[in-house]
């Protein structure tokens, strides 16, 4: 039966903490200090701590970061909210949960019932670890390169934790995938996993999708939604593209992460949510922050444990894995076994990649449609997958190419990450002779996002894409 050690100096709080918890199957301890603490682990090591932060012989972070004594025992905080960004702090080095005083029961449960088996994720992410060794495998990631290995170290430390996560990274790096790894080797696994595309809901309806409404609620509403929110409940919401979603559903936003409740558009009655946010971006934050695309209060909300997600072209010796893994599965699914010859791979590898991972699958799966045979050479690779000119023609954002290959793009040094997106985007849209569907692919972006960069950029009277 796994054992809990209760650490709180208050009597009235440690009886009530140990009630609650014997009553969910654990066998318990209660310690009135640090000293007493370190006492009854050694006499029996525990599963999980219930720590208290303020102790009268310290702090509780002392035995926390005491991890020769803990064993593999499992910490949750309690704290006042005094001491939250303490708790936060913990949360970044490994604690995994914190409870605020009053304790309110049904969420001590709901952390217990999450501690139940840590050692089934250890073993886990054991497992994956050894996977990459041997295959560069990672759950559903690829990459033997350093940049993926410490995005590796991160996704299996924060995992088994609650804290909110932030993936920042270039469109097509796979920030979804990684959202789902984090998922599957969290304590919500068996809960759902519902990802939004904030960036591709209209402004009108993207608080009903993430809240839900009520019949009759707005013109429209013909029965009862239920939003993301209340769908996701006990499991994890990946919010892609959070610098797209409205700056008043951001104040809306921020309230549900700092109560845990919210209300269907329509109704009054508030609901219950626990739900694990991680947040994606492909602007840099801080940007958004002082551009006004995204509120600050709401930034360090998510911004909790950040991983940064390399492009594809600072880790090319991964194509050698991902484009094989890409077509083993395109031309499984065709019932066509193809592969590449050393020739085509050096190609792919040249390539500079502007749509990362996404633009890489997509040439993959054109080039298994277009070769006949079982192998597929470099010259039945289409024009993305030429290699890009290093030393020929250049072009300004508004110049053509002189040259084979796409036009290369000057940029000042010093320039705002914002302003190198914008000549990015606007050089991409005139190579694409104003075809939007087509830069949209070749930047590796939604067609909602172009559309509303070029609306940041002055183009307001662009038709919108359907919603």
């Amino acid at each position: 039966m796994p054992h809990v050690l209760i650490v709180d100096d208050e009597p009235n709080s440690a009886e009530m903490l140990a009630t609650v918890v014997r009553g969910e199957g654990f066998t318990t301890a209660v310690a009135g200090s640090l000293r007493e603490a370190r006492q009854q682990l050694v006499m029996m090591p525990a599963q999980v701590v219930l720590l208290d932060l303020r102790l009268p012989d310290g702090s509780g972070m002392d035995l926390f970061e005491d991890t020769e004594l803990r064993g593999n025992a499992e910490i949750v905080l309690i704290t006042g909210h005094a001491s939250l960004d303490t708790s936060i702090q913990a949360l970044r080095v490994g604690a995994a949960d914190y409870l605020t005083k009053p304790v309110a029961v049904a969420q001590l449960k709901r952390v217990l019932s999450r501690l139940a088996q840590p050692g089934d994720l250890r073993a886990e992410i054991s497992d994956m670890r050894q996977e990459f060794r041997t295959s560069g495998r990672f759950g559903k990631l690829w990459g033997r390169s350093d940049p993926m290995q410490r995005v590796y170290d991160q996704i299996a430390r924060v995992s088994p934790t609650v804290v909110n996560v932030l993936l920042v990274g270039e469109s097509g790096t796979g920030k979804e995938v990684v959202a789902a790894t984090i998922h599957e080797l969290s304590r919500r696994r068996t809960q759902p996993f519902l990802a939004v595309n904030c960036g591709a809901i209209s402004p009108q309806l993207i608080e009903s999708e993430l809240f839900g409404h009520e019949k009759g609620s707005f013109t429209g509403a013909m029965r009862q939604h239920r939003g993301f929110f209340e769908r996701a409940h006990g499991g994890t919401l990946f919010l892609d593209e959070i610098t797209e979603m409205p700056l008043d559903l951001q104040v809306k936003l921020l309230r549900v992460l700092e109560t845990g409740a919210f209300m269907r558009v329509g109704s009054d009655e508030l609901f219950e949510t626990d739900v694990r946010i991680i947040a994606a971006t492909n602007r840099q934050p801080l940007e958004a922050v002082h551009q006004g695309k995204l509120r600050e209060d709401l930034y360090y909300r998510l911004n909790v444990f950040q991983i940064l997600l390399p492009p594809l072209r600072e880790r090319v010796e991964d194509i050698e894995l991902l484009a094989p893994h890409f077509l083993q599965a395109i031309s499984a699914a065709e019932g066509r076994p193809k592969s590449f010859s050393p020739a085509a791979v050096d190609r792919l590898k040249q390539y500079h990649w502007p749509g990362n991972v996404r633009e890489l699958r997509n040439v993959v799966q054109r080039a298994c449609i277009m070769s006949d045979g079982a192998l597929i050479d470099e010259v039945q690779l289409p024009d993305e997958g030429a290699p890009a000119p290093s030393h020929g023609a250049r072009a300004t954002p508004s110049g053509p190419a002189t040259d084979e290959g796409p036009p290369m793009l000057r940029v000042r040094v010093g320039a705002s990450i914002a302003e190198v997106e914008r000549q990015l985007i606007l050089a991409t849209l005139e190579h694409c002779g104003g075809v939007k569907e087509r830069t949209a692919d070749v930047l590796g972006i939604s067609l909602k996002t172009l559309y509303n960069r070029l609306r940041d950029y002055g183009s307001g009277t662009e038709p919108q894409p359907p919603a």
